[in-house]
């Protein structure tokens, strides 16, 4: 289907052996694997080592490879001064009691962002 692997293979759900398909699914001499999904067994990652030395690479990222300490005071930042429009993002937002109707507008393709009041 891909004709010798994917370019970019995305693991989200936090399984090791995934993680391994993934890899494993990606192209010889450029795949690149990204590990987004944490595994919260504490299991290892087996990795073909002829693979990775014929130029399959793997990384990870951790909340979208942001720098914590200096990433969110400066995007704060940014939003406080307007700079970062979050608002933009919102598509809808709805009160706790209208939950199933948030899920229906993301099923339906309707809904980018939805936020649910509590206290609405």
């Amino acid at each position: 289907m891909t004709d010798g692997g994917a370019d970019y293979c995305f693991e989200c759900i936090g399984l090791a052996s995934l993680m391994k398909d993934a890899f494993s699914s990606s192209r010889e001499g450029w795949g690149k694997t990204v590990i987004l999904g944490v595994d919260m067994h504490g299991s290892s990652l087996n990795l073909n080592c002829p693979e990775l030395l014929r130029g399959k690479t793997v990384v990870g990222s951790l909340f979208g490879g942001i720098k914590a300490k200096s990433d969110i005071p400066l995007m704060v930042k940014r939003y406080l001064d307007k700079e970062l429009r979050l608002e933009e993002f919102i598509s809808h937002e709805l009160g706790f009691q209208d939950i199933n109707k948030a899920f229906d507008l993301l099923l339906e393709g309707k809904s980018t962002r939805c936020i649910i009041w509590m206290d609405k």
